[in-house]
């Protein structure tokens, strides 16, 4: 008996191993942001075998043909001869006269280290997995080990999600987990604590010191506290550990990407010049994914499609209601102060109430538009200060709009919360726009769900904020004396001023004619000053004042009339801040809201 279980166990451990796709990646020539794959690919069964690169990453929705930096492939089979190679597609390599195994090897370019995009050089191996590694779809069951040929030179170690095998060589169960799983090679400076038997460690690679490493992670510590109390619990990290990959060094790109049991935060501002203040902000956006997206996953997204564009009607939520939290987790760990949050508002605020594309899309289509803006690149112009609001902003402004209507009610946004991460993360159930509004039904009514999601959702009406704010002891207020114009000018040096967006529908400069590019020479024939902001220059006008503007289009000198409006933007203050006074219950309102003192 027990030599049959022995057999049995040595046979079951050679089928695992034989099933195993293995890679392994070098960086010799990091200075010119290089890196050589090869992987092994054993027990085929099929004749021609696909290799492709993926078109997209986890947590980016449009196409990125990663294919483009891949040069130098050739296929080999176990003896090392070499295999033909044929090429269907630009991001595809099919390979034919296998015996049973294939052997690949390929140069990666990279050189964009952010959370999309793989980065190599003398100071780092910044991988996002899809835009590095090559894969089989019909292996993509396989369990998958990956050795990363370090330089020691360099002093460089290993972070990522991956669990750890042996030495430098990590594994994943299958295709889906690796490439979700971003790997930061460098050397980095490590802090962890433990929270509920979890931990949750910050990998910091940067120029500072240990003592701004030291003072930054009490930060993220505060951070992940705060955001465990939205939900009453952490979220259940496959394998205990949570990571946040943190580059901030010169040669990164600006950037935050989430994925299941980690993060990539990416700046070019070290900690000793602002990141210690301005980084966080994207700390507390990543980590509230662990929960809100991660796990608590829009059905549209599953499974993600690493070889086609991903659009979901539901990123108002996944990524518009995060970003809500996002500055309300810095005020509630105490890391902004309650004015400081109050009054940040008034940007996204303002973008997503004067923007004239509700009446284009509502918050579902507007998240429909994310193959076409989320890092996605295009040639020709568009419209998008007409047709566009990103839904980041709108579901935020959304999200503010239900935490406050729910709190007039004796509820809250964090309950809510916790009521859909326990029906549709605990469970891992992925959810669509109608089961959320069911979800918002079963906690505060069906007439409060209905009414939100009927007039806020599925059409693009707008709450109003007035009555919200001022429960929570906020003024709302708009400067009528303030003149608008419309479009951001810029005054050169040349003593000229140039219209450097798409003037918006109904603004004193759309209704004037004024276009994009326009050069305007001078308004009622008075000059700019280069030292001069354009905001400043029209405060010498008056809202109502007819204005003649001589302006240089194609190289042909125009002129148009144009009649001031009022500057739409609303500004947000605590009520003691402008000389109000908030009554008791607003006060006890905007502590439990901002759970601050």
């Amino acid at each position: 008996m027990k030599f049959t279980l022995s057999v049995f166990a040595l046979f079951y451990a050679f089928f695992l191993t034989a099933q195993t796709n293995t890679y392994t990646i070098s960086f010799n020539n990091a200075v010119h942001h290089e890196a050589v794959i090869q992987a092994t690919f054993p027990n085929l069964k099929m004749d021609t075998v696909a290799f492709r690169m993926s078109r997209t990453s986890p947590g980016r929705y449009a196409l990125h043909e990663f294919a483009k930096n891949v040069y130098g492939f050739q296929a080999m089979d176990s003896k090392g001869n070499p295999l033909k190679v044929h090429r269907p597609s630009p991001y595809e390599w099919q390979v034919t006269g296998h015996d049973g195994t294939i052997k690949i090897e390929y140069i990666l370019f990279a050189n964009r280290g952010g959370g999309t995009y793989s980065q190599v050089d003398e100071t780092h191996a910044h991988l996002n997995i899809p835009a590095t590694f090559m894969f089989s779809p019909e292996l993509s069951q396989r369990k998958i080990e990956v050795t990363f040929n370090l330089r020691k030179d360099l002093n460089w170690k290993v972070a990522t999600q991956l669990p750890l095998v042996s030495g430098t060589t990590y594994s994943a169960p299958n295709l889906y987990y690796f490439m979700d799983s971003p790997t930061e090679i460098s050397d980095y400076m490590l802090r962890s604590f433990q929270v509920d038997g979890k931990t949750i460690q910050l990998a910091l690679h940067h120029n500072g010191t240990e003592e701004e490493a030291d003072t930054y992670f009490e930060k993220v510590k505060k951070v992940v506290l705060a955001e465990k109390e939205v939900y009453g619990e952490l979220a259940k990290y496959d394998y205990g550990t949570y990571t946040f990959l943190a580059c901030y060094i010169p040669n990164a790109s600006g950037d935050g990407m989430e994925h299941r049991n980690s993060t990539i935060v990416t700046s070019t501002r070290s900690l000793a010049n602002g990141g210690m203040e301005r980084n966080i902000g994207t700390v507390s956006h990543e980590f509230f994914h662990s929960w809100n997206v991660e796990r608590m996953r829009p059905k549209s997204l599953e499974p993600f499609d690493f070889e086609a564009a991903n659009m979901s009607g539901e990123l108002w939520f996944a990524e518009g209601f995060t970003s809500y939290y996002t500055d309300l987790i810095l005020c509630r760990a105490g890391l902004i102060s309650p004015k400081e949050y109050v009054e940040g508002l008034a940007g996204t605020f303002n973008y997503v109430w004067n923007s004239p594309a509700r009446q284009f899309f509502n918050p579902i289509e507007m998240s429909y538009q994310a193959p076409f803006v989320d890092a996605a690149t295009s040639v020709d112009p568009v419209n998008r200060e007409n047709t566009f609001i990103s839904y980041y902003s709108y579901g935020s402004v959304l999200g503010l709009a239900l935490d406050l209507s729910l709190r007039q009610n004796g509820l809250n946004l964090d309950d809510f919360m916790k009521l859909a991460y326990e029906k549709y993360g605990e469970t891992e159930n992925p959810y669509t726009v109608e089961g959320l509004h069911q979800t918002l039904n079963q906690y505060a009514g069906k007439r409060f769900g209905d009414t939100f999601f009927n007039s806020y959702i599925y059409k693009s009406e707008m709450p109003d904020y007035g009555p919200l704010f001022e429960s929570m002891g906020v003024a709302l207020e708009q400067n009528s004396a303030v003149p608008g114009f419309g479009p951001y000018v810029r005054i050169n040096a040349d003593g000229t001023a140039i219209v450097l967006g798409n003037p918006t529908m109904e603004s004193p400069a759309y209704v004037a004619g004024l276009d994009k590019g326009d050069v305007i020479t001078s308004i009622n024939g008075l000059p700019f000053s280069k030292e001069q902001e354009f905001d400043e220059y029209l405060k010498q006008f008056e809202v109502g004042d007819m204005l003649k503007i001589d302006f240089i289009r194609y190289d042909k000198p125009m002129t148009t009339t144009l009649t001031l409006g009022v500057n739409p933007d609303y500004s947000m203050h605590l009520m003691e801040d402008v000389e109000q006074t908030p009554a008791a219950q607003m006060l006890e309102q905007r502590k439990a809201w901002l759970k601050s003192e």
